[in-house]
C-alpha cells in the first residue's frame, strides 16, 4: 500500500514538474538571448488561463485550444514590441523594471476586466479521463504532462541545433553585438524567442489549470516565481537545466505535501534557491561566464 501511495505522489510530482518545466523554458530562453529576466512571463501564463475560459465558452475545445495558443503568442510578442524593444539599448536595469511593470499591468488589467474572484477553469473532457493501473489512478493530464514536456523539449532542441533560426539564436546568445554586425536579424530572433516561450507558457497553463481548476488575476505570480527558480536551479540559459529544475521542484513540493508538510511546500522552492546560489551560483548546467577584458 505504501509503495502505491509513493507511486501516486511520484506521478503527481512528475506531472507538476512537467508544467513547471514548460514555463521555466520561457524564462531561460529570454535570458539566454536578451539577458533579461522576463518577470511578466508568469502573468502571460495566467492570461492564457483566462483566454481558455472565454474561448471554450464560444467554441469546442479542439478549436479553443489553438485560439488560446495563438492569443498567448500574440500577447507575448506584443509585450516584447511595446515594453522591451524600445529599451534594447538602455541600461539592463531599465528593461528589468519595464518587465516588472508589465507584470503588475497584466495583474491589474485582469483584475479590472475579470474581477478578483476565482473563475472555474473549463474541463477538457479527454484530459480529465481517469485511468486505473492496479491501485493507481490518474487522469490523462497527469500522465500526458511529463511525456508532452519531454517531446516539446526534444523538438525545441532540434530547432535550436539544426535550423537557421536556431543557429541565429545560438549566435545572439553568445555575442549580441557581433551577431548584429554579422547581419543576423536581431529583432526576428528575439520575436521567435518570445513566440516559443509564450507557446510553451500557453501549453503549460492548459496542463496546470486543468488539474487546479481555478484562475484568478494573481494565479500566475507564484507559479511564475517557482518556474524562475527552476530556471536558476538548472542554470539559467540552459534548456535541459530548466527542465531538470522544473522536475526537481515538482517532485520536492509533492513529497512535502505527501509527508504532511504542505505549509512549507512554497518555502521549499525558495530555500532550495538560496542553497543553490550559495553553493553553485551558475546552477546545475550553467556555464561560468568570464568577463572579457
Amino acid at each position: 500500500m505504501a509503495i502505491n501511495t509513493l507511486l501516486q505522489h511520484g506521478l503527481t510530482g512528475i506531472s507538476l514538474g512537467g508544467a513547471y518545466a514548460l514555463i521555466a523554458i520561457g524564462y531561460t530562453m529570454v535570458y539566454g538571448i536578451l539577458r533579461l529576466i522576463n518577470f511578466a512571463h508568469g502573468d502571460i501564463f495566467m492570461m492564457a488561463g483566462y483566454f481558455m475560459i472565454f474561448a471554450i465558452a464560444s467554441f469546442p475545445w479542439y478549436v479553443a485550444v489553438p485560439i488560446v495558443l495563438i492569443a498567448t503568442i500574440l500577447l507575448g510578442v506584443l509585450i516584447e514590441r511595446v515594453a522591451y524593444k524600445p529599451l534594447r539599448s538602455a541600461p539592463r536595469m531599465s528593461i528589468m523594471i519595464s518587465a516588472i511593470g508589465v507584470s503588475y499591468l497584466l495583474q491589474n488589467l485582469a483584475t479590472y476586466l475579470f474581477t478578483a474572484l476565482p473563475r472555474g477553469y473549463p474541463s477538457i473532457p479527454f484530459l480529465k479521463k481517469i485511468f486505473q493501473i492496479g491501485e493507481l489512478s490518474a487522469s490523462l493530464v497527469t500522465i500526458i504532462t511529463p511525456v508532452l514536456t519531454l517531446v516539446l523539449v526534444y523538438l525545441l532542441i532540434l530547432l535550436i541545433n539544426h535550423s537557421k533560426i536556431g543557429m541565429a539564436m545560438r549566435a545572439v546568445s553568445k555575442d549580441f553585438e557581433t551577431s548584429q554586425l554579422m547581419g543576423i536579424k536581431i529583432n526576428q530572433v528575439i520575436s521567435v524567442t518570445f513566440v516559443v516561450g509564450s507557446l510553451l507558457a500557453a501549453i503549460g497553463s492548459i496542463l496546470y489549470f486543468t488539474d487546479r481548476m481555478t484562475v484568478f488575476p494573481f494565479s500566475g505570480m507564484l507559479p511564475g516565481l517557482k518556474c524562475f527558480v527552476a530556471a536558476v536551479l538548472g542554470g539559467i540559459g540552459s534548456i535541459p537545466g530548466a527542465v531538470i529544475g522544473g522536475f526537481i521542484l515538482g517532485l520536492g513540493e509533492t513529497a512535502l505535501v505527501a509527508m504532511g508538510y504542505s505549509t512549507f511546500s512554497d518555502a521549499f522552492t525558495f530555500a532550495i534557491l538560496i542553497v543553490m546560489l550559495l553553493f553553485r551560483p551558475t546552477g546545475l548546467f550553467g556555464e561560468k561566464v568570464t568577463d572579457k577584458v
